[in-house]
This record gives structure tokens, C-alpha cells and sequence, in this order.
């Protein structure tokens, strides 16, 4: 069993200002808080205490960026198929990573991100299928997404396809795709549990960090007022391309 990691105060204050940083960008777009906190973490401390760190501030602002929106009740009954398939989606993934190399999977994501984003540009994507057979595509995109987590870490991706392709409000957008997000790391905080990485001394002790995270995303939620409908698509289309650049980046270097 592995060793219960722990950290010193010293590291938690000088993990503030990323934790703040990193819930502002999240407020503002509706997601991005691992991604902007675990990798400038990484760069200093090592990666599996980056990911322990951001266990809990990442939970809390998952769960304040649902709550926060209108109509929580009913985006959680409408998108739970979305949500519970993500999860059997991300267990197969982490099984399947666990025996073959995750390579080609990094691949083959970036090449789906570039064909979504050019039937985008051209006007091409079978909206049809979404509007046809919503509940079956709810399924089939939450195991995707799932299955992309577990094998290259990046659920985010086919989230955006998705709700870009169905057209949704940001806000019903933010909070579904934050219901993903929150199924996904409680689970993740779980298995550490069990395995003996994570312990109940080092979660308390990132409490703070989490007040702060969480501080910073209202403010970034009052700063996403002031981003147009159609600015902030176009901007979820530019994250997916930087991703697929890390992706194949990644494949080509083999890190």
C-alpha cells in the first residue's frame, strides 16, 4: 500500500495565490480549476501531490459552480444519465489504462477535437442524431468522456463537444458539466482514501485553500457576466484546440 502523503503549512501558503488564481479562471468560464492549478503546482511540488492538494478545492467549487445556477434541481435530473455514465465511463478508462499504453487514445482525442471543431467551421455536424435520440446521446457522450478521463485525463473535451453540438445555455452548460466534474473527484478523492495516499489530516489542512478557491469563484462568476453568449462558445473552442495541441504534443513526445 502506498504511503500517506502529507504537507507543510509552508507549501498550503504558497499554493494559495494558484488556488485563488485558478477558481477566478473557473468563475469566470465554468470549469478550467484542475487544469490551471494542477499543472503550475506540478511545477514545483510532484504531480500526485499536486492532484491531492486540489482534491478538495476543486469539490467545493464543482459543487458551487452547480449550485449557483438556476434550476439545480432540475439540470441534476435532466443530465444524471450524462453524469452516472461519465462515472462508469471513467472506471473502465483507469481499467483499461492500467493494462495497454494511453498513447493512442491521446490520438485519437485530438483528432475527434479537430474534426468537431472543423464540421464546426463548416457547418456539417448531424445535429440531427442529438435532437433524435437525446437520452441514448446523453449515455453514449457521458461514457466517452468518462473512458477519456480515465485513459488521457481530459473529460472536459467531449463535454464542450457535446453541449456545443445540443446548443444549451451557459449556465445550464456550467452546472451539467460541473455535475461531471464533481461525480468524477469525489470518486477519485474515494479510491485515495481507500489506497492509503489520501488521509483526513492532509484534507482538513487544504480546507483554506478551498475557502479561497471558492471566494475567487464568485468573483470570477460576476466577472462571466460581463462575456457574451457567443464570445464564450468561441472561446470554449479555442480551449479545445489548445487541448488538442497538448494532446498530440504529448503523443509525438511521448510524455
Amino acid at each position: 500500500m502506498p504511503e500517506t502523503i502529507d504537507v507543510t503549512w509552508q507549501v498550503l501558503l504558497w499554493v494559495l495565490p494558484v488556488m485563488v488564481f485558478s477558481g477566478l479562471v473557473h468563475g469566470a468560464l465554468g470549469l478550467g480549476f484542475p487544469m490551471v492549478a494542477t499543472p503550475i503546482i506540478a511545477v514545483f511540488l510532484d504531480v500526485k501531490l499536486a492532484i491531492l492538494i486540489t482534491l478538495l478545492p476543486t469539490a467545493v467549487v464543482n459543487v458551487a459552480s452547480i449550485y449557483n445556477q438556476s434550476g439545480f434541481t432540475r439540470i441534476v435530473s435532466k443530465y444524471w444519465p450524462l453524469a452516472g455514465a461519465s462515472l462508469l465511463g471513467a472506471l473502465a478508462g483507469a481499467y483499461v489504462l492500467s493494462v495497454v499504453d494511453a498513447s493512442p487514445f491521446r490520438l485519437l482525442l485530438a483528432l475527434l477535437i479537430l474534426v468537431f471543431l472543423w464540421t464546426q467551421y463548416h457547418g456539417r455536424l448531424p445535429r440531427h442524431w442529438f435532437v433524435s435520440y437525446p437520452f441514448a446521446v446523453l449515455v453514449v457522450m457521458g461514457l466517452l468522456a468518462g473512458f477519456s478521463a480515465g485513459t488521457t485525463n481530459v473529460m472536459v473535451a467531449i463535454l464542450i463537444i457535446y453541449f456545443l453540438s445540443v446548443g444549451v445555455q451557459r449556465g445550464e452548460m456550467v452546472a451539467a458539466m460541473n455535475l461531471c466534474f464533481l461525480i468524477g473527484k469525489l470518486c477519485q478523492m474515494v479510491v485515495f482514501f481507500v489506497v492509503g495516499l489520501m488521509s483526513m489530516t492532509l484534507l482538513l489542512k487544504t480546507i483554506p485553500l478551498a475557502i479561497a478557491a471558492y471566494g475567487a469563484l464568485l468573483y470570477g462568476q460576476r466577472l462571466s457576466k460581463r462575456i457574451s453568449q457567443q464570445r464564450y462558445k468561441q472561446w470554449l473552442r479555442y480551449l479545445l484546440a489548445a487541448l488538442a495541441l497538448i494532446l498530440l504534443w504529448q503523443f509525438f513526445t511521448g510524455l
